[in-house]
């Protein structure tokens, strides 16, 4: 990018914006792996940014992905975090126009003009907005690389302050878009930075981007909090049968849908918040563990399930999960009974119980467990999912267990997300405070109406840096089979507990062709907001 004379916040945040999207960094690709040293090669070279700290740390010996640190330092001790992901989704969707997917100013012509002939009600609002001049598209502009340019353009207001009150430390992750790898490192080491530096850590402020199908007022907030999100597991473990003799057995199959159908927008694992009603659960996965077919009905089956969660601890979700299971277990075996009427099966006239996943390892001799670790270190290197890698360990451990079926377990198949909000602690309190003040005073301050919610909608990395509901979190640890080798959750400092908030950017349709930016809020609005909530929060005697 080169060095750059000083200009405003608008000018600096819409020049980083572009620069940032046209350099690729898809998920999982030689582009992600790259960008980190690419951008704090770039930041380096910004004249601004000369008495800046800038460094990178990778993600793990080898792994290639970087988080970008920058430093900008005042006075004193206090610190604000500036954080978000620049990794992205791909660009496969976009068809023809792919070349130009990460070229906001050559996409938004192009992609206005593909749009002449819309018809559905997507593609008709994009080609109103593209038309109305005030959104430019562009794959990452809005997820999120708008909201990290608007970050850096307040840093670059504060490195050319003359003694600033406190420290800015902005820092870029990658791998949002799967396992959030980047944030839970950059968590990791904020003790280290924070003794290394000698900052005191107030507040982190994430920059991901919201959605809005309509006037924008929606997209226009200041999110207080994160709703959370869990992958709760059941792995069936049936009687296998020849499919002519189906009493002589319990289908794994038919057992695992049962549960899925009671799961599915259970109320009792809904969990809404005063202002919103709550996401009922949805079954995400579901499979038997048959290789190919045959006539016999299948011995396992694995079902995943999204659980999202404003106020409900790990714990709690877990032990509503087991009592559905068990109560579609129930109701299961009794629909079976009618059935057949007088004719027999063993199987159905007993409960069928349910284990969590740390009970059937609590069975295990020494030289089984050494085996279950020696499988899951394998799955671990390979390039199966999270979940698909729970399925074969928990398998495996019930072989060993040599407990008879049928039976349930269930667990943990994924990354926890936990939900985060401002609690009562002072510097949250007074986050709270400067939010809201903002929010009253928006329309003449920014002229845009700004305001706060108690939660970012979506799943973000505020999981990992807010102060997060986390009473029984050990639960998960205990329950999820690929804690140690796949999650490779640490021991220490796996949530930095910090006062969080999400300020960022506003558009419509991210992770589709359609993704565009709204451009006056993103370059001009968001990072005077940022700038006023920083100043406000470093500085005390601000009121």
């Amino acid at each position: 990018m080169g060095n750059a004379p000083a200009s405003n916040l608008f000018g600096r945040a819409r020049r980083w914006a572009i620069a940032l999207t046209q350099q690729k960094s898809v998920t999982g690709t030689d582009g992600e792996a790259s960008f980190g040293l690419w951008f704090a090669n770039m930041l380096g070279a910004e004249t601004v940014f000369r008495d800046a700290k800038i460094w990178t740390i990778e993600i793990e010996p080898g792994d290639g992905r970087h988080c970008v640190a920058m430093l900008v330092r005042g006075t004193g001790q206090g610190t604000i975090v500036l954080t978000g992901h620049y990794d992205t989704v791909s660009t496969h969707d976009y068809g023809q126009l792919e070349d130009l997917a990460t070229e906001p100013e050559e996409l938004t012509p192009a992609l206005a003009k593909s749009l002449h002939m819309a018809e559905t009600s997507a593609a008709q609002l994009a080609k109103t907005d593209l038309a109305s001049g005030e959104f430019l598209a562009g794959r990452g502009l809005l997820d999120m690389k708008a909201g990290l340019a608007a970050g850096l353009a307040v840093c670059a207001e504060f490195a050319e302050r003359v003694g600033p009150v406190g420290n800015l430390l902005f820092i870029a992750v990658p791998d949002e878009e799967n396992n959030s790898a980047g944030a839970r490192r950059a968590v990791q080491v904020l003790p280290e930075l924070s003794r290394e530096h000698d900052l005191d850590i107030a507040a982190a402020i994430n920059l991901d981007a919201i959605s809005d199908d309509g006037d924008g007022s929606k997209g226009r907030v200041i999110a207080l909090g994160t709703v959370g999100k869990l992958l709760p597991t059941v792995f069936v473990a049936g009687v296998p049968a020849h499919s002519g003799f189906p009493l002589n057995g319990v289908n794994a199959g038919a057992l695992a849908a049962a549960i899925a159908a009671r799961i599915e927008w259970a109320p009792e694992l809904t969990d809404g918040s005063q202002a919103l009603p709550g996401t009922p659960p949805s079954l995400l996965s579901i499979r038997d563990g048959k290789a190919g077919y045959d006539v016999t009905t299948p011995a396992t089956a694995f079902a995943t399930f999204n659980v999202l969660s404003y106020r409900r601890a790990p714990d709690e979700v877990l032990e509503r999960f087991d009592r559905l299971c068990l109560d579609a277990a129930r109701d299961y075996r009794a629909q079976l009974a009618r059935r057949i009427g007088s004719r027999r099966s063993d199987f159905i006239a007993g409960s069928i119980p349910l284990y969590r996943y740390e009970t059937v390892l609590g069975c295990l001799e020494r030289e089984d467990i050494s085996k279950l670790e020696a499988l899951s270190a394998s799955v671990a290197a390979g390039a199966l999912s999270l979940p698909e890698q729970s399925r074969i360990v928990t398998e495996e451990a019930w072989k060993l267990s040599q407990l008879p079926g049928p039976a349930m377990i269930t667990g943990f198949g994924s990354i926890p997300y936990l939900a985060t909000t401002l609690s009562d602690a002072p510097t949250a309190a007074r986050l709270r405070a400067i939010a809201s003040d903002i929010r009253d005073g928006s329309s003449v301050r920014y002229g845009s109406t700004v305001s706060c919610t108690e939660y970012f909608a979506g799943i973000s990395d505020m999981s990992f840096f807010g102060e997060a509901a986390s009473s029984g979190f050990d639960v998960v640890g205990r329950n999820t089979p690929m804690w140690r080798d796949g999650v490779r959750w640490p021991k220490t400092n796996g949530l930095a507990d910090i006062p969080t908030i999400n300020i960022g950017p506003w558009g419509r349709d991210y992770h589709t062709p359609l993704e565009r930016l709204h451009t006056v809020y993103a370059f001009d609005v968001l990072p005077r907001i940022l700038r006023d909530v920083c100043e406000a929060l470093l500085n005390p005697d601000i009121q």
